[in-house]
């Protein structure tokens, strides 16, 4: 999973605009509109009218990431006003959390007092309102689709979920202006074009990663990720929570684990843990953005923190030094000892009582140092740990050479040079039930540098510029090792963070990646087109520049001159 460790950083890191940034642009932003229109998810908006300035022009209906699965424009655009309002409807506690969240976003930008209502209990249906309508009879939505209804007079969003409602929110603020991201009051007008977008996501499970082990990040800075996330429609946050360098959750049971354990970080920095208070907010902050947090615990191996912190899990008993260095698979959890069963058992029952969601990660990846016998026996007891206390099992994909348990997920991370024996490995498994998240480490791996300029990340994996990180199909990926399509639960976008400190070297490294991966999670298939996908993608750069967002600028996008 991460192989070839560059060497340990001891100073912070250049602030990560000193990535390599050739920027080619575009004469102006008009000039990305009409080449946004001519985009083929965008292409439906070319027949919509276009006019004044490019501040003023209405984006196209289509013109959004992830791509919608159906867009159909129609009719005049909607402007919101002064005078809106948010109204809610059905489910009026569900929809109105979104619906105060939406008001939370616009108000600042617009200086409007959107007031958050509830439909019919406040006077009839105003003009130019937003309408936000939970129903159970949303056909073809699912769990997570929703509709959107855009004309002069309001704009509607209907969904069978909150998650539904709160996923077309993210597509309602990315047809509005960009500067409607700002956190002080701007210029107008507030257009959004008319037509109707139908759109339900092709993968259930669009997952991002963030690895607090390595370098410890603090729960507002976790927080600050969720919410960028968010506007993507990613709806799984994997936290990898315990590694070699740092132990990073508060274990009651084993109350050495976090404080010592936690005490350090790659490069010798002071590291951290979350104490359950602040595993709990991280989690209910996810799930106010409709991400569920999937907790990590790797094991048998990355485990030096631990075994550094109690001498009775090695098999001398002896209790190693606390590691700072980039090294993996040297450290492995004592097999035969009863203790280490005792102490995974107490790990996971405390971490799964403060977890709601439905996954428990146990890693299982780069075991060099445990034997494939031992390996089997131990992630056979394992498993069996997080099935006792109800949660589906995940780990990486070399669970696959154990026995996985009815119902496990495995999380591919091998690339283009991955040997046959263990893709076949794999897709036997597959074949045999279990799900796969794919998470290709020549593709979807956020640290790996751009190209050999970048200053931050690794290259271990190859360089993934844009294009590499979105030109690829989950559906097929693994087809010529012979994993079927219905196998795949979906996608997720690693970051380790070996040279990773600040939020700005996160936002450097996961955009403009990231979205690209969500748009594969999400939209259909036939939307799928680097040269279509750029453009919507150029359109992203003054979005993520209002939203404070230190993005690489690639050479290979077009991003407005202004931007």
């Amino acid at each position: 999973m991460r192989l070839h460790r560059t060497a340990p950083r001891t100073s912070p890191p250049p602030h990560s605009r000193a990535l390599s940034r050739t920027v080619p642009r575009l004469a102006g932003s008009l000039l990305l509109v009409l080449a946004a229109a001519a985009s083929t998810v965008g292409a439906a908006g070319s027949a919509q009218a276009r006019s004044g300035s490019p501040a003023t022009a209405v984006r196209p209906l289509g013109q959004v990431v992830p791509a919608p699965a159906d867009v159909r424009p129609a009719g005049a655009p909607y402007t919101l006003t002064p005078s809106s309002h948010i109204r809610v409807a059905g489910h009026a506690r569900d929809a109105r959390q979104v619906g105060s969240y939406l008001a939370g976003l616009l108000r600042p930008s617009t200086g409007y007092a959107l007031p958050v209502v509830e439909d019919g209990r406040h006077g009839a249906k105003g003009g130019h309102d937003i309408r936000l309508t939970l129903t159970p009879g949303s056909n073809g939505l699912g769990a997570e689709g929703y509709r959107l209804d855009s004309g002069p007079d309001g704009v509607t969003l209907t969904a069978r979920t909150s998650a539904g409602l709160f996923h077309g929110v993210q597509t309602l603020r990315q047809l509005l202006p960009a500067s409607v991201e700002e956190h002080t009051r701007q210029r107008g007008p507030w257009k959004v074009a008319g037509g109707t977008i139908t759109d339900v996501p092709r993968y259930t499970y669009r997952g991002a990663m963030l690895d607090v082990s390595r370098h410890f990040f603090t729960v507002p800075q976790v927080e600050k990720y969720i919410d960028q996330l968010a506007l993507y429609k990613i709806n799984e946050l994997h936290l990898h929570l315990s590694d070699d360098q740092g132990w990073r959750i508060a274990i009651a049971s084993w109350p050495r684990l976090a404080p010592y354990g936690g005490s350090t970080e790659v490069g010798g920095g002071t590291g951290g843990y979350y104490t359950k208070a602040q595993y709990a907010q991280i989690v209910a902050y996810a799930a106010s953005r409709h991400l569920e947090v999937v907790p990590e615990i790797d094991m048998p191996s990355h485990t030096n923190a631990a075994l550094a912190s109690y001498p009775e899990l090695n098999c001398d008993g002896v209790a190693p030094p606390l590691y700072t260095g980039t090294e993996v698979g040297f450290s492995s959890l004592c097999v035969p000892k009863d203790v280490t069963y005792a102490f995974i058992d107490d790990v996971i029952r405390e971490l799964a009582a403060i977890t709601p969601g439905r996954y428990l990660h146990i890693g299982g990846d780069e075991a060099h140092s445990t034997s494939q016998a031992d390996y089997v026996s131990f992630m056979n007891r394992a498993q069996a740990v997080v099935q006792k206390y109800g949660k589906t099992v995940m780990g990486w994909h070399q669970i696959t050479s154990a026995t996985p348990v009815e119902g496990a997920v495995a999380e591919y991370w091998g690339n283009d040079g991955t040997g046959t024996a263990e893709r076949a490995q794999v897709a036997a498994a597959a074949k045999n039930g279990t799900r796969l998240v794919l998470a290709p480490s020549d593709r979807s791996y956020l640290d790996m540098k751009y190209d050999e300029n970048t200053k931050l990340g690794q290259d271990w994996a190859g360089t993934v510029e844009v294009d590499r990180a979105y030109d690829w199909d989950p559906g097929t990926y693994l087809a010529d090792a012979g994993v079927p399509s219905s196998a795949v639960l979906g996608v997720e976008a690693p970051l380790w963070t070996e040279t990773i400190v600040t939020n700005d070297d996160i936002e450097a490294m996961a955009f403009p990646r990231l979205p690209g991966i969500a748009e594969l999670g999400w939209s259909p298939e036939s939307t799928h087109d680097w040269n279509t996908y750029k453009v919507r993608l150029a359109a992203q750069g003054p979005r993520m520049t209002a939203l404070g967002i230190d993005f690489y600028h690639s050479p290979l996008v077009d991003w407005p001159a202004d931007n």
